[in-house]
Order: structure tokens, then C-alpha cells, then sequence
């Protein structure tokens, strides 16, 4: 079997990957819906994997993948990943996870960190009636994460929050020392939220980057009352090129509060500082942005002899995300938590998709079964055709 074609089409925001075969077996992969821009960068690498046997996919990445980086730079490296390990499924008429080792569970935990309202404020009245709204989902999640602090607008919507300039731009980095009140304003709004949710749910919190490492073990040992079960991203994570881990340690170490990042990290040798210094508690890497599914297996399992736990990250990952977080995580050790679930940018998603169960079937009590169809178990039916952009009308065709 040999690799005759890699395209790439813009579906909705998503840049969706195919890769066709002589044999005529073809696999799909994709970015997150963030990054319509990676287009050309998936196609920078179609030469460099003609010809080759996608079911040899160690092989294939190699010729790519010292061609990609941190977030966003990882993710056509690992949309092509994705395809590469669809193909070798349907090939052997096996899903994903039994390539990669077989299940470890029949269903997936999940948890919630991307279906939301918008808040009304960062009050801690409205922060907490909007966590009623998720904890009475009907996807029962036992997990739920919120943005506070630097994560989100709460930093400069709230006056006084911290020492700096703000910038209103989605990509600066603000950053700076919380002011008292800041501190105590994050502290109501969580134990507001946690009131809510009672120990029924656990709440994670998305904090950063932004917090100084003062702040982040003040605030940390802070909340050590609520239990939380991580918070996430605060000195550095999200699109920052670099890790920091002796920063994240220096928090970890003095307080019982799991501290978490990881999800801007490319491949396994730039989690290494994380896991052997034991910095964090819990890594989130992405498969769409990591190096694929495999290279997210190789993490979890090299974690899990440090005692790390793994959350994986796919807010915006959609409806293939989802499908490739379900295969890989159902092969991942016990230090498996939950992934984040992504769901679909548009709802019109769920009609071009076949194989997943219906939206409203998907979660159940915070779980997703592991289907047994090869490859992703999933494909696009011929409804995806009205959704490509005219420059794309060839992308199902060989």
C-alpha cells in the first residue's frame, strides 16, 4: 500500500486532512477549529510522504516530524498522524486502539471544559449560577473546568485586578502581580462555584498563563479547602513556545492543590522536565497539536511511572477530535483522568459525520463507549459536500 494523495480542506474552521492510497483505502484527520490558517502547512509536508505505506506510521512521521513545533505548529504534524493511524485501521479492519495495544476501559471519562453560556459577569454569583447551568447537563459530567484569573477576560474586566497595562487583544500575553483585591475576588468567585457543585462534581479550574509564580502558589494554597482537581495553564500553557518547569515545580512542591499544563507542548522529549523533575501533578497534552495520538500514548505511559496524571486538552478539536481522544484514551494507563470533549464548531457537523452516536447519546454520566469500527470509526457521508469551499471540490475524490 502506498500513499498516492494528501489534501487538505477547510471544513467549517477546521483545516480536515485526507489521505488517499493506491489501494483505495483512505484515512481523515484534522486541526482545531482555531487554526484554518494551517492549510498550507499540511500540505508543505504532502512530498515529503508520497509513496510511502501509511500503515508504517512511525516510519512516514519520521520524514515530518522534527518539521513541526509548540502550538500551533504541531497540528498539521498531527492531523497527518490521525489519518496515518485511520488508514492502518481500516487496512487491518481493526479500530485504533487495538493497534495501539488494546483497551484498557470499554468507555471513556470525560469532562466538560467547553460547553458553556456566556457568563453575564465575573461576579461570584453569576460565576456560580453559571456552574448550575453545567452541572444539569444532561451529560451528568463529574468534571467541570472554568476560566478564572488570566484565562478569560476576568483579569481585565474586573478593575484592580492585577498590576500591569491591560492590552485588548486576543493574543497578548497580559500578565502581572495580582492585587489583594484580585486575589480575593478569584478566592470568592471559586468557592462560589465549589458551593454549587459540592462533592457531587469536581471543579478544575483554567488559570493562566499570566499568573506570576507567586501568585500562582498563594492562590493555590489559597483554595487547598475546596479540593480542586487542578488548576491549569497558570505561569505558562495555551500558544506559550516553552515550558518553564523549574517555575512549575517550585509551585507543585508547596501545595497540596494538582497543578496542571501541557497543552502548547509538541512531543514526548519537551514533556520530559515536566514529568522527571515531578513539576506538575497533571499533564494535558493535545493530540492535535502533541504529534498525534501515539506520541500522546507515549507521554501518558512515561507520566504514569512518575505518579502524573493525564487530562488530555480538545476544546476545539470537534467531532474528528473526539473520535481520535476516544481511541487513544481508552488504551492510556490508570493515571488516566478525563479528556476535555470537544463538541462540534457547527451543529451541522453531526450530520456530515457517520459513526458516532447521536448528539444527544454521545455522554452518558460523563462517559463515552469505545466503538469496535476500524481506523477512527468515523467518515464523512456525502452531505460533507455542500460544506466545501469551491477551491476544495476535489477533496473526496482520488
Amino acid at each position: 500500500m502506498k500513499i498516492t494523495d494528501l489534501k487538505c480542506a477547510i471544513i467549517g474552521n477546521h483545516p480536515v486532512v485526507r489521505i488517499a492510497t493506491d489501494e483505495g483505502i483512505d484515512g481523515i484527520g484534522a486541526g482545531e477549529s482555531s487554526k484554518p490558517y494551517i492549510k498550507w502547512h499540511v500540505l508543505y509536508y504532502k512530498d515529503m510522504i508520497l509513496g510511502e505505506d501509511p500503515r508504517d506510521v512511525e516510519r512516514v512521521m519520521k520524514r515530518i516530524r522534527r518539521r513541526g513545533a509548540f502550538k500551533p505548529w504541531g497540528t498539521a504534524v498531527s492531523a497527518i498522524e490521525v489519518a496515518l493511524w485511520d488508514i492502518a485501521g481500516k487496512a487491518a479492519g481493526q479500530p485504533i486502539y487495538r493497534l495501539l495495544g488494546g483497551k484498557v476501559r470499554d468507555k471513556v471519562r470525560v469532562y466538560n471544559g467547553n460547553i458553556r453560556q456566556k457568563l453575564k459577569s465575573y461576579s461570584p454569583e453569576d460565576m456560580a449560577a453559571n456552574m448550575k447551568w453545567m452541572k444539569d447537563l444532561p451529560h451528568n459530567f463529574s468534571i467541570i473546568k472554568q476560566g478564572i484569573a488570566f484565562h478569560g477576560d476576568m483579569a481585565t474586566d474586573t478593575p484592580d485586578f492585577y498590576y500591569g497595562e491591560n492590552v485588548e487583544s486576543y493574543n497578548y500575553p497580559n500578565r502581572g502581580r495580582m492585587t489583594e483585591r484580585g486575589l480575593k475576588h478569584t478566592i470568592a468567585c471559586v468557592e462560589a462555584m465549589k458551593e454549587v457543585l459540592g462533592d457531587e462534581v469536581g471543579l478544575a479550574l483554567d488559570v493562566g498563563p499570566g499568573v506570576i509564580p507567586q501568585d500562582a502558589l498563594k492562590l493555590a494554597k489559597a483554595l487547598e479547602h475546596v479540593n480542586l482537581m487542578w488548576m491549569e495553564d497558570m505561569i505558562t500553557g495555551d500558544y506559550t513556545p516553552y515550558v518553564l518547569a523549574e517555575l512549575y515545580r517550585d509551585v507543585s512542591i508547596n501545595t497540596t492543590t494538582p497543578i496542571h499544563t501541557g497543552e502548547q507542548i509538541y512531543l514526548r522529549q519537551n514533556f520530559m522536565d515536566l514529568i522527571e523533575k515531578r513539576a506538575v501533578d497533571v499533564i494535558g497534552p493535545d493530540p492535535l497539536d502533541v504529534g498525534g495520538i501515539a506520541e500522546l500514548k507515549w507521554i501518558a505511559e512515561y507520566a504514569d511511572l512518575y505518579g502524573i496524571g493525564m487530562a488530555p486538552h480538545g476544546t476545539l478539536d470537534g467531532l474528528i477530535g473526539t473520535a481520535a481522544l476516544v481511541q487513544v484514551s481508552a488504551t492510556l494507563p490508570q493515571n488516566y483522568i478525563a479528556f476535555e470533549l470537544p463538541n462540534a464548531e457547527f451543529e451541522w457537523w453531526h450530520d456530515i459525520i457517520e459513526g458516532l452516536p447521536p448528539k444527544d447519546q454521545m455522554v452518558k454520566d460523563s462517559h463515552i463507549d469505545v466503538c469496535d469500527t476500524p481506523g477512527l470509526g468515523i467518515s464523512f457521508n456525502d452531505e460533507a459536500k455542500k460544506y466545501l469551499k469551491e477551491e476544495d471540490a476535489d477533496f473526496f475524490t482520488d
